[in-house]
Parts: C-alpha cells; sequence; structure tokens
C-alpha cells in the first residue's frame, strides 16, 4: 500500500492532467501526497548574463505549480502538503524529496515542458525512472 505518494508537477498540461490523476488514485487508496515543484537554476555557465529574473520567474511558477496541487487536493479531500525547491537537476532534487519525506513512490508525467523531441519519455522523467530506488508511476 501506497501510504505517501511524491507528487511531482512542472504545470505543463499533461503535468495538471497527472496532478489530477494522482490525486483521485491518491483518494482511492487513502494515500497522502507530497506535491513538489523544483524550479530549475542555471549553472554558471552564462557568466556575462543576469539569470536573476529568469530564476526569479522560475521560482514563481513553481509556487504557482505546487499551490496547484494543494488546491486540487483540497476539492478532493485528500491529505497533501506541498513544498518548492530549486535545483540544477530536477531529477535529482525530485529523488530527494521523496527519500527525505519517506514517500513509497512517484507520479509524475511522462513529459513536461521540455517540447517535442521529449514527447516519448521527458528527460527528467527518465532520469527519475533510471535513478529511483522506489516505484514510480507513469503518467501518458
Amino acid at each position: 500500500m501506497l501510504k505517501t505518494i511524491l507528487l511531482a508537477t512542472d504545470g505543463s498540461d499533461l503535468s495538471k492532467k497527472a496532478v489530477t490523476a494522482a490525486i483521485d488514485f491518491a483518494a482511492s487508496y487513502g494515500s497522502k501526497i507530497v506535491g513538489l515543484s523544483v524550479a530549475e537554476v542555471f549553472p554558471e555557465l552564462f557568466l556575462d548574463y543576469d539569470l536573476r529574473a529568469i530564476e526569479e520567474d522560475m521560482q514563481k511558477r513553481a509556487v504557482s505549480d505546487a499551490n496547484f496541487v494543494e488546491e486540487c487536493a483540497k476539492k478532493a479531500g485528500v491529505a497533501c502538503e506541498v513544498h518548492t525547491v530549486t535545483g540544477v537537476h530536477p531529477y535529482q532534487e525530485i529523488i530527494k524529496a521523496a527519500n527525505d519525506f519517506h514517500c513509497d513512490a512517484i507520479f509524475m508525467a511522462s513529459h513536461g515542458k521540455k517540447g517535442i523531441d521529449k514527447i516519448l519519455l521527458g528527460s527528467e522523467t527518465q532520469k527519475v525512472l533510471a535513478h529511483s530506488t522506489i516505484p514510480v508511476l507513469v503518467y501518458r
């Protein structure tokens, strides 16, 4: 039985559908949701470019995406807590959060905002699947 599910979201259309599916799943099994949105930051490769404004915007979007999870869970009566983190590699942050919050599984969309070249399985999803030690449920 899955008591605690990490629900990773990036705010894309498919990710929003995955949020709904994960919450329905959690409601059916009495599971708790730990919502997570990662604000991706850029490594210091762009030394001549000030990325603070872009990173601040990404942080605001991450908060909005996490709030969407919280609102959906509340409407469905599912126990939920949400978190936002920043990181260069979102898949690492997702796996770390799943471990930190003692989750039994990770639930995420098959692809997100990365474009058409990632249509089968998004690179972050692929990396989570490759590196996670707990089950990963992928919503297509």
